[in-house]
């Protein structure tokens, strides 16, 4: 590194890294994205790194040691504050992977307190009274209560984080976050004294994203959604360590073909295949059909052929209503059948591009990271934003590309044609 680093950050799955650079970048801060842990200082001159994990919903215990190793890595890079990264709809199980990744970290940085916050307002993410909300819903009322992954049936934050924690969890209520950032720190002080570690913090708009972000100033920890990365800049700005960045969002120009892959099945996701069906090719992906993965890719990749060869995008999806996700699981098992659609995607991006796909659109944490990793990308310079959460990003890797990761939850229903718009 050529500039002192000064904020690392974990991220457990990687379209969920992509959201939270994306946000450092919007904040003037020049931000890489890494493709698991490097195995080498980056030479880049970056005020931010974001690690991107594939760590959501593997066990626990691998998500803390992957995670702790993450940790060593941004240390020694000389990172001055940590930031741990989740999804905005607090995506876990009862037995973790939040609480347990977040007592490890503390207790490696000999940290006691830090604060639970994944409230995202502009994407509809908001936290009142330590109650997530998803739109006007409860979290518990909102598709996700039917993730086939991470079911949240309680929208009870704190309720949540103590499950998965043996340590004590409060709430910062959102009078106390409405009277600004020097009430957050007295009110954290008088927490972290009764022996509170976590405490959920409300969150209702950006003005409140900016206090909490001022108010973490002194904190070794944080760990939040992308939302309260905007307001952390400020604190490395005030205090001379950050200059003012306009052009931390430029990337290069990346000629080539493009394509979209959906592996999400999120209800966001399912309206944004629904728009681009009526007006492009779509060849569903079926996780029940014969063969291998290898095969499954292969079968997509003869259906889209002659639109990769006039060079017209087109989409590959296994996005499905939950019904019958609940039939695939059934039939092959949850993990079994997760794996297996992302084998496939792996191996359909490999053979795109080898055919000469330059811009790729992945809808889903899950797909990115198995399409990442499949294509060899080590890490990614964050660009424009395409909606909120979601950037254009330039892959570094054996072939430079364009890559857009988009959460499962996040974009408008047209995202896939105001992704490519962008590129031509």
């Amino acid at each position: 590194m050529t500039t002192p680093l000064l904020l690392g950050a974990i991220a457990d799955d990687f379209t969920g890294a992509t959201d939270l650079a994306s946000m450092l970048v919007r904040a003037g801060m020049r931000t890489v994205q890494t493709i698991g842990i490097p195995s080498r200082p980056l030479d880049d001159a970056s005020d931010a790194v974001v690690v991107a994990l594939k760590s959501r919903t593997i066990p626990a215990a691998d998500a803390v040691a992957q995670s702790l190793a993450a940790l060593g890595w941004l240390r020694a890079q000389g990172a001055r504050q940590i930031y741990f990264k989740y999804c905005s709809t607090f995506d876990s199980t009862d037995a973790g992977n939040i609480g347990p990744v977040a007592d490890a970290l503390l207790d490696a940085l000999g940290a006691t307190f830090t604060i639970a916050c994944p409230a995202f307002p502009t994407n509809r993410r908001t936290v009142y009274l330590g109650h997530l909300f998803v739109g006007d819903a409860l979290l518990s009322d909102s598709p996700m209560r039917d993730h086939p992954l991470t079911p949240m049936r309680d929208a009870n934050l704190v309720r949540v984080l103590a499950r998965q924690t043996p340590r004590r969890v409060g709430l910062v209520a959102h009078d106390t976050v409405a009277r600004g950032a020097g009430a957050l720190r007295a009110e954290f002080a008088r927490l972290a004294g009764d022996g509170v570690a976590h405490a959920v913090v409300d969150a209702i708009d950006d003005d409140d994203l900016m206090a909490i972000g001022a108010a973490c100033r002194d904190l070794a920890l944080v760990t939040a959604g992308s939302g309260v990365a905007l307001g952390l800049p400020q604190n490395f700005r005030a205090a001379g360590q950050l200059p003012l960045r306009r052009d931390a969002a430029q990337l290069p120009s990346v000629p080539g073909a493009a394509a979209v892959l959906a592996g999400s099945c999120s209800a966001a996701t399912r309206r944004q295949v629904d728009a681009m069906r009526r007006t492009h090719t779509a060849v569903p992906l079926d996780p029940l059909a014969a063969g291998s993965p290898e095969a499954l890719a292969d079968a997509a990749f003869g259906q889209v052929a002659a639109d990769l060869a006039a060079s017209r995008p087109f989409l590959v999806y296994s996005t499905a209503e939950p019904e019958a996700v609940a039939r695939v699981q059934d039939a092959l098992g949850r993990e079994q059948a997760a794996a297996r659609v992302e084998a496939a995607f792996g191996a359909l991006a490999r053979r795109l591009v080898d055919r000469g796909v330059r811009k790729l659109v992945v809808a889903g944490g899950e797909t990115a990271g198995a399409v990442v990793q499949a294509l060899g990308v080590e890490s990614l310079a964050i660009g424009p934003a395409i909606d909120p959460g979601v950037p254009w990003t330039t892959a570094r890797g054996r072939t430079t590309l364009a890559l857009a990761l988009k959460s499962g939850n996040f974009g408008s229903d047209d995202f896939f044609a105001k992704s490519l718009a962008m590129l031509r």
